[in-house]
């Protein structure tokens, strides 16, 4: 009867005190995984899409334009670290120091040899990491290869970087590499394949400007082909637009973009980075816009999720951004998309989560 008694005002104590607003003390057990983080985006037991919409929604929009260029500073009230896309990886792992050279690409394709070609891209993805445990801001695991261009002009000047001019095996072969860089863990990423160049840029004279002519036909059987067959096979989880036009119409902003590669063929997780100065080139090179806030405005309207230009320094990008705001060329929810797309990646590649759940984390310079 005491035992009871005793249960009782027990009981009637402790709603006494959570009606006065203290909450009884909870065993150790019972505290979950996110108690460990600061933040939810940190917590890898979370789904991807709710770590990126808790990550952007902490962010200021001055932060948001900062993160748009290729060098994506760290933001240290939040823990995030810097992050740069574009590591050259066409055939070995190019400028960062001692590396493996394999044969040029147009090499590789004549083997045939699909098992072949995906040892050589994940030997090439385990140099990538090992660079980038040495320094990660500077090496970064997203590597623009490989390169997808149909060669159907032998007077191109880049032909050695492409694998020939069949849309079946250039697929095939790229599927292959694409799949040993990106590794074989089922969501995090060795390295972060990006093909390039997207449309039609096999051409010499004026490259950096002229127009492919492409109809519909020759456009959906034989160019798009190759892409299409890399990035359905989830063996590419980004691309990177030509410096060139189709028909008459700047890559960079093509409607394609955002109409055939995001929507047909990717899906979630795939960001689209775009070529070195060719941001700028819309204005500069191809003078289809007189001002870089429209031309700015329209690639990130037409999926262009991170802009290469200027090297090291994001003063362009910024200004030309943050112009576009100001003029409602485009809004907040824009960059948010576009960062959505680049977070969605960069949380698979393991540089948020303790490293004894990223396989990749210990592939060191040794």
């Amino acid at each position: 009867m005491l035992k009871k008694v005793r249960i009782i005002m027990l009981v009637a104590m402790c709603m006494i005190l959570s009606a006065a607003g203290f909450d009884p003390p909870q065993p150790a057990a019972a505290k979950t995984q996110a108690d460990q983080y600061e933040y939810p985006f940190q917590d890898p037991s979370l789904p991807v899409q709710k770590r990126v919409s808790d990550l952007l929604s902490r962010l200021t929009l001055e932060e948001k334009v900062s993160l748009m260029h290729q060098y994506q500073p760290a933001i240290p009230r939040l823990g995030i670290p810097a992050f740069k896309t574009g590591t050259e990886a066409l055939h070995g792992v190019a400028w960062l120091g001692e590396a493996t050279v394999f044969p040029q690409a147009v090499g590789l394709a004549h083997t045939w040899d699909r098992s072949l070609i995906k040892q050589i891209g994940s030997a090439v993805g385990d140099e990538v990491r090992g660079f980038h445990h040495l320094d990660p801001a500077a090496n970064g695991v997203n590597v623009w290869a490989p390169v997808v261009d149909l060669l159907r002009d032998p007077r191109w000047g880049r032909n050695e970087e492409g694998y020939s001019e069949d849309p079946f095996l250039t697929g095939e072969i790229a599927t292959a590499y694409a799949s040993g860089l990106r590794g074989d863990h089922p969501f995090y990423l060795k390295t972060v394949p990006t093909l390039k160049h997207f449309l039609a840029y096999n051409n010499e004279t004026d490259r950096g400007f002229s127009s492919s002519s492409i109809d519909p036909r020759n456009m959906h059987e034989y160019y798009l082909k190759p892409f299409e067959t890399a990035i359905s096979a989830k063996a590419a989880y980004s691309l990177m637009p030509a410096y060139n036009s189709v028909n008459d119409k700047p890559a960079i902003l093509s409607p394609l973009l955002n109409s055939t590669v995001k929507r047909k063929w990717a899906g979630d997780d795939f960001f689209i980075v775009s070529d070195a100065f060719d941001p700028s080139g819309i204005v500069n090179d191809h003078k289809y816009y007189d001002s870089h806030e429209k031309a700015h405005a329209h690639a990130v309207k037409a999926g262009i999720d991170n802009f290469t230009d200027q090297g090291e320094n994001p003063e362009l990008t910024k200004s030309a951004l943050t112009g576009a705001l100001k003029q409602g060329l485009i809004s907040e929810k824009d960059l948010d998309q576009a960062l959505a797309n680049t977070f969605g990646i960069r949380f698979r590649t393991g540089e948020f989560d303790p490293d004894e759940l990223n396989p990749y984390s210990r592939l060191t310079a040794a």
